[in-house]
């Protein structure tokens, strides 16, 4: 191909588009007023790559990377869709930056939304050829031709923490996943001497298993043998390769960090010696091209950008009314369905329940997997919540993962891209700070910016609170942080039937779910929680995720009295109002949330206006937290029908619950503390 005159004629023609649209924009800078950045130097290496993908192929480009997507095919003029943020942009109707793909196209290959946190889409992207490895084993890839999945970084990329997660599973799983590490020597304004100790290139040698080759990524001829060579590793040997393309940067960082501010004359003449422009050309003139050939075409091109950009400048701005769409995909389940207490069915704990929804779910559906830490064969969980899976479905089905909770989180978005349904696990909710860079940057945000192409469909099951000294980075209950990140759902069941029950909704509902699980209820060993024991639902018990239910309704008389108080609640603060309860017979009424987010607000609004008198009780600390949020809610919305301020009940805002069983008790809410609570509040 590198001979055939057709084929370098098509090369020229992209490359000249790049660099005409890099003029472009620069030239039109008050109309391209978003941030955006251009391959003005790496056009060669990257049109080396997008040309030899194929339809079955995965890729994630990143924000420097439009001369992939030139050469897969997308045309100038959807990109500049993009660029000017337009409401015909096929990628996000506007929404995400130029160069920020998602494609799900017929005789495209496929790219899975990723954000712009730098290096982030090495472990989505990750996540896909971990799918597809399984899928080939199970013999449930139905591919014409084995798929490559590529993921782009930049060099500077790589010194992030979570790139090395993604190349430790790459190397340890032996993954079919090509790396493209293009090295132009900046990260901003950053230089390599100032950023790193070696390139991706010595980098990746750490890593064993993982093939490595450099190649110079301004010469197009040798970028396309290199690039060749990788992707016939990878379709053929089923591994990993890091493929090292030394480039330079001729443009601007980003159209809003210009290389004026930071970079030497002497810098720029250096990097304008490797040009790849000027040297393809040479290379097409010793190929049998002559100059007023190569004049012709440039100049054809340079005019097709011209009339994109015009017509690109004049489309539609996005419609306001679609501002709301794609936050979640639907989900079926809208109702409570199957039975939830069947007639002779035996009672079961909490870590039953989700022991026994994971192993229905798994024998209906070979596409769900369970992975985390400790989750394997010898242990099954650390609380025993995955015990005899392994045995019952397989290795490959059900594996520990290594200490890295944003692999396991954003793996999950590579794994939903192939069609499977990933159910995962981080040990304990201290640990979800280091995989939530995954879960908002790129779990949350996939629908919304993708247009619907790419909700995540996940389950993260998260244990969570404290009980009996379990210290201060076991004990932690984190929900509002949780809350707070939108596009993702959250649930925290009190009980084994809602545990089941909502664990099957997540399994149909095609969006990330966290299932928040409390330790001290799935035993019920706590005193006080042996009403987290429950029948056992049958297999086609669901409770939609958003509906909340009365674990405990009042006496009518009371009610009819003003004599009644509403305590809106989940998970643990459910049984601490129960027992509370007690000592106010028939006086106090608990709403168990069940869901977190969304919040069932219609069914909390109704029965605060019965009752007059609300209380919010949760085991997380109160200052900022998801429980006064609540309360602010039902202040503002049920003002008219309150009798007395909205209660809020939480743990002392510390920063981490002590070690000390007596210490920890101090800390937390309990039954007799709500019971002096209620009392007030009913007394107001």
């Amino acid at each position: 191909m590198l001979s055939d005159k057709k084929f370098l004629s098509k090369i020229y023609t992209l490359m000249s588009w790049a660099r005409a649209m890099a003029r472009t924009y620069d030239h039109h800078r008050t109309v391209t007023k978003y941030v955006h950045s251009t391959s003005m130097g790496h056009e060669a290496i990257q049109l080396a790559l997008g040309v030899q993908l194929r339809p079955s192929d995965w890729v994630s480009p990143y924000y420097r990377d439009e001369s992939i997507l030139l050469g897969m095919g997308i045309d100038p003029y959807e990109l500049m869709l993009q660029l000017l943020a337009k409401g015909d942009d096929p990628f996000s109707g506007g929404r995400t930056y130029y160069s920020h793909p998602s494609l799900s196209r017929d005789r495209f290959p496929r790219i899975i939304h990723q954000s712009s946190a730098t290096g982030m889409q090495a472990i989505p992207t990750t996540g896909v050829a971990q799918g597809i490895k399984y899928k080939e084993g199970r013999g449930l890839e139905n591919s014409p031709e084995p798929p490559v999945v590529v993921c782009s970084l930049g060099d500077g990329s790589v010194t992030e923490g979570e790139v090395s997660e993604a190349f430790q599973m790459a190397v340890l799983h032996q993954l079919p996943i090509m790396y493209l590490v293009q090295d132009n020597d900046w990260g901003i304004s950053v230089s390599k001497e100032e950023m790193r100790a070696m390139d991706a290139y010595e980098f990746a040698a750490g890593f064993k298993g993982m093939r490595r080759m450099r190649t110079d990524g301004a010469d197009f001829s040798a970028s396309f043998q290199a690039v060749e060579e990788c992707l016939h590793y990878v379709r053929h040997e089923r591994k990993p390769v890091l493929l090292h393309a030394k480039v330079p940067l001729l443009g601007h960082h980003t159209s809003g960090v210009r290389k004026e501010f930071y970079r030497t004359t002497e810098d720029l003449a250096k990097h304008g010696l490797d040009d790849p422009y000027p040297r393809f050309e040479a290379y097409l003139r010793s190929n049998g091209f002559g100059l007023e050939e190569l004049q012709h075409l440039a100049k054809d091109a340079e005019n097709y950008v011209l009339e994109a950009f015009e017509k690109a400048v004049q489309a539609p701005e996005p419609n306001p009314d679609t501002l709301r769409e794609h936050v979640f995909a639907p989900s079926p389940i809208a109702e409570e369905g199957g039975e939830r207490s069947p007639q002779g069915g035996r009672e079961i704990i909490m870590v039953d329940a989700a022991l026994y929804a994971c192993q229905e779910l798994m024998e209906k559906d070979v596409n769900v997997l369970l992975y985390g830490q400790d989750v394997g064969r010898r242990l099954g969980g650390v609380f025993r919540e995955a015990a005899t899976l392994a045995e019952k479905f397989g290795d490959d089905r059900v594996f520990n993962t290594p200490i890295q909770e944003a692999y396991i989180f954003g793996s999950t978005a590579g794994m939903s891209a192939v069609g499977l349904k990933p159910i995962v696990e981080v040990q304990f909710c201290d640990y979800i700070f280091t995989g939530i860079n995954q879960l908002i940057t790129e779990l949350s945000k996939s629908c919304y910016l993708s247009q619907g192409k790419y909700p995540v469909h996940a389950i993260l099951r998260v244990p969570i609170g404290a009980y009996g000294g379990g210290g201060p980075y076991h004990s932690g209950s984190h929900e509002s942080t949780l809350t707070c990140i939108k596009g993702i759902k959250v649930v925290y069941p009190s009980n084994a039937a809602d545990m089941k029950g909502l664990l099957k909704a997540a399994y149909y509902d095609p969006n990330p779910v966290v299932i928040l699980e409390h330790k001290g209820l799935y035993w019920s060993k706590v005193p006080g929680t042996n009403a987290a024991k429950c029948t056992e639902p049958d297999e086609h018990y669901v409770v939609p995720i958003g509906k909340g239910r009365i674990f405990k309704a009042a006496d009518g008389q009371h009610i009819a009295e003003g004599n009644s108080v509403l305590v809106v609640t989940y998970g643990m603060g459910v049984h601490w109002a129960l027992h509370a309860s007690k000592e106010l017979d028939g006086m106090v009424e608990i709403l168990d949330l069940r869901s977190i987010n969304p919040v069932d607000d219609e069914m909390v609004y109704e029965r605060v206006k019965v009752h007059g008198k609300c209380m919010v009780l949760t085991e997380e600390t109160l200052y900022n937290s998801f429980a006064q949020a609540l309360s602010g809610r039902i202040a503002e919305h049920c003002f008219a029908h309150l009798d007395a301020p909205v209660r809020t009940i939480g743990a002392i805002d510390l920063p981490a619950v002590p070690m000390n069983a007596g210490l920890e008790a101090a800390m937390l809410p309990s039954a007799s503390k709500v019971a002096v609570a209620l009392r007030q509040l009913l007394d107001y």
